[in-house]
């Protein structure tokens, strides 16, 4: 079994902005998957599914993102999986926007659901998809930027990132990530964003305490 996370927050407010990346990813999964109906599991939404013979489970955390370990710890126990059949899909504003990078291991590179992923899994060995979404302009604040939306230039590129990113993990789960690695590290994007990104609503969420974004 496999099991493909795909980190944002959940909201309407947060829809198609950068730091859902993930989800937007695993929705495109499921488009080409299918599955059961999802359920709502490990503080997440849980869809089962198969890739020929082989079990795929795919979990979007609904714990917002610097919480996204409590999520996926608890998925991993409870189907007992071994850390390189899990496959955390995320945002990521040091690569240039299109660019992907799939990891078997390393730091969290300031990303806080992967960072708190990998606290809590007690490794760093936590196999990862990292979809560029560029850098923020000099006049924002990163936290701000993550959680814009795209602006209506960028929205063409965010939707070829998004099928892109797909692919990878269709690659992932059908060949090993050495596979995916040597196919689509090399995936360029653009190397800035000339559109001026549009802001999002404020960080939070109804009751949440948790911070959404990776500052």
């Amino acid at each position: 079994m496999k099991l493909v996370v795909g980190l944002g927050n959940p909201g309407q407010q947060y829809r198609g902005t950068r730091h859902n990346v993930g989800f937007d990813v695993l929705a495109r999964l499921r488009e080409t998957l299918g599955g059961d109906r999802p359920k709502g599991k490990f503080d997440g939404e849980l869809v089962e599914t198969r890739l020929g013979t082989e079990k795929i489970a795919l979990l979007w955390p609904l714990t917002y993102m610097n919480l996204s370990g409590r999520s996926v710890r608890a998925a991993v126990d409870f189907f007992s999986l071994p850390l390189p059949n899990l496959l955390v899909v995320c945002d990521d504003f040091s690569l240039p926007f299109g660019r992907l990078r799939v990891r078997e291991s390393g730091s969290s590179g300031g990303q806080k659901g992967l960072q708190n992923i990998c606290q809590l899994l007690g490794s760093e060995a936590v196999p990862r998809l990292r979809c560029g979404i560029g850098s923020p302009p000099k006049v924002w604040d990163p936290a701000d930027f993550v959680i814009s939306k795209f602006s209506a230039e960028e929205k063409v590129e965010a939707d070829r990132l998004v099928d892109t990113a797909s692919q990878a993990v269709l690659c992932w789960l059908q060949h090993g990530i050495k596979e995916a690695m040597n196919r689509f590290n090399s995936t360029a994007g653009n190397t800035s964003s000339s559109a001026e990104p549009t802001k999002g609503k404020e960080k939070g969420g109804p009751g949440s305490q948790a911070n959404p974004t990776r500052e």
